[in-house]
């Protein structure tokens, strides 16, 4: 199994390297020379390019709503790159003439859609209850969402010790910020206390990934001229992360057979 999945990824890697360094050809006509261009730049470009054409404040507030749920998704592959893309001029996050106005509207947005999130959790942990919770969690549709009873006691313990400040404190840390909404509704804690920590704790977590991106955009010419070389890196991490969870998965597959 382990070798299907090596083999799997190691095509898809020398797909994207060939993709991310094609060659010029004879010139040709203007569509086809626009293609050529395309073509030719690197993966890194490639994703500037689709985030500068496609992102907009609903889809980072929609995109931050899964990431604060129970849904497993990194808001580091949200927030940061649309800061980035934020100063283009044919982005649709460019809507003031003030690049630190922009990246704060995308930090609002950003922390509207963590509120939706973590009021989701909040709400199906009082509406489900304890029981059901844990349920899920060790279900195994739960483990596909990268959830476990084990984690859910640990969120739930870190509440019960820190108390209502855990709300804030935990969106913080990566282990437990997308899980400490669950516990905040199976304590029952105050909705509007609830609203206000975890506000507090989304918008410093935003703050910070926007710090990010803006500090990338001040290096956007280093980028640019290293951009095939980190192009290459980005794909050789993501590989590594792949493989790595595929080796846990099987390791963990198996120890639960045998």
């Amino acid at each position: 199994m382990i070798k299907k999945y090596l083999t799997i990824i190691i095509i898809l890697l020398a797909s994207a390297c060939i993709c991310a360094q094609q060659p010029a050809e004879a010139p040709l006509a203007e569509s086809e020379n626009t293609y050529i261009e395309q073509e030719k730049t690197s993966l890194l470009q490639k994703v500037e390019i689709w985030y500068s054409n496609n992102m907009n404040y609903w889809s980072i507030t929609a995109l931050m709503a899964i990431e604060s749920s129970f849904i497993p998704f990194p808001s580091e592959i949200v927030v940061p790159p649309a800061v980035y893309v934020a100063a283009n001029e044919s982005s649709d996050l460019n809507k003031t003439a003030s690049y630190p106005l922009n990246v704060l509207i995308i930090v609002l947005f950003a922390t509207f859609g963590a509120l939706i999130g973590a009021c989701i959790n909040y709400g199906l942990s009082i509406w489900l209850g304890r029981p059901i919770i844990y349920k899920f969690a060790d279900s195994k549709i739960g483990h596909l969402l990268l959830l476990s009873g084990e984690k859910i006691q640990k969120a739930e313990e870190y509440f019960n010790e820190h108390g209502k400040i855990s709300t804030f404190i935990g969106r913080l840390i990566p282990a437990i910020r997308q899980l400490i909404s669950i516990p905040a509704g199976l304590a029952r804690m105050p909705f509007l206390a609830f609203l206000g920590y975890t506000f507090l704790g989304a918008f410093t977590w935003n703050m910070v990934l926007a710090i990010i991106g803006y500090v990338a955009h001040g290096q956007a010419d280093l980028i640019n001229r290293y951009n095939h070389e980190l192009s290459i890196a980005i794909l050789a991490i993501v590989g590594v992360a792949v493989l790595v969870w595929i080796i846990r998965k099987v390791i963990t597959t198996r120890r639960a057979r045998g």
